[in-house]
């Protein structure tokens, strides 16, 4: 059993002692090109000042949460504000935004194909299990070797961890479209590919939008621990405070992330429950 396990760990260090020889200039124009994308998407998110998006912010959780929701919301931004922590809040929602818009644009069309067949979604489901189960910073160590440190490595391990939830939502969500929907669509001439569009589609869009919210909690969660990589925002910021004994900053910048998630994944849970009602 040993020598098998050696085995698997000599083709594990040679596969990516391979990558690093021969495809380093492919990685450093990825690591290069997400870098630039990255900067460019922060630079856009800080051109508003901190009171815009704080009155942004209220406003829309103020139409799809209440008025309460509206002023503890504009109470929290205006807190990472106070304490200092406005630019690294901002890079912060710009690797999640980022890494989640990347996740969800794989998974999404992966999990339409995937919830098609039954055994095609066992299958996803096993690998989906596994990519969960793994320990979130093993991810990094891949990407810490082909990209290097810095935003593109904390992308691409946010970015895996935030696949599985929209994938496996996505799939339910059409798989579980009821057979006499898809039985009409048939026997109105509807083809295989309009059957997917205006059925199954609009059936699955609740359990889309439930992935939806799941893969922006998980980005959250992954940023933080890319700040080892030296990911930027309050990730960094963190492990840097944790680093040399600053628990005023560590906590400060904790808080800071507790409002960010707390914003999102209360707007972002209206927005499914609306569009639960609306089906």
């Amino acid at each position: 059993m040993s020598t098998i396990i050696e085995a698997f760990d000599a083709v594990v260090d040679t596969s990516l002692a391979w990558l690093i020889d021969e495809a380093s200039g492919f990685f450093s124009a990825i690591s290069t090109g997400m870098d630039a994308a990255y900067s460019a998407s922060n630079t856009l998110m800080m051109f508003a000042p901190w009171w815009v998006v704080v009155l942004i912010v209220a406003l829309v959780g103020w139409r799809v949460n209440g008025v309460l929701f509206a002023i503890t919301a504009a109470a929290g931004l205006w807190l990472c504000q106070t304490m200092g922590l406005w630019t690294e809040t901002i890079a912060t929602l710009t690797l999640v935004f980022s890494s989640t818009l990347l996740a969800l644009l794989i998974a999404i069309p992966l999990g339409v194909l995937v919830g098609l067949s039954a055994k095609w979604k066992h299958s996803a489901e096993l690998v989906l299990d596994f990519i969960q189960t793994m320990p979130p910073y093993i991810f990094l160590l891949p990407g810490i070797a082909l990209l290097g440190y810095g935003p593109a490595t904390a992308i691409w391990a946010t970015c895996l961890v935030a696949i599985p939830p929209a994938l496996r939502l996505t799939a339910h969500g059409i798989f579980m479209t009821p057979t006499q929907y898809c039985e009409l669509g048939s026997a109105v001439g509807m083809k295989p590919v309009s059957q997917v569009l205006k059925i199954r589609l609009p059936f699955a869009i609740p359990s889309i939008l439930a992935g939806i919210n799941q893969s922006l909690m998980l980005s959250f969660g992954m940023v933080v621990i890319a700040g080892i990589a030296g990911s930027g925002g309050l990730g960094q910021t963190i492990y840097e405070a944790v680093r040399t004994l600053k628990i005023d900053l560590a906590v400060n910048a904790g808080i800071a992330i507790v409002v960010l998630t707390i914003i999102l994944d209360r707007i972002s849970q209206a927005l499914c429950t609306t569009e639960k009602g609306a089906v």
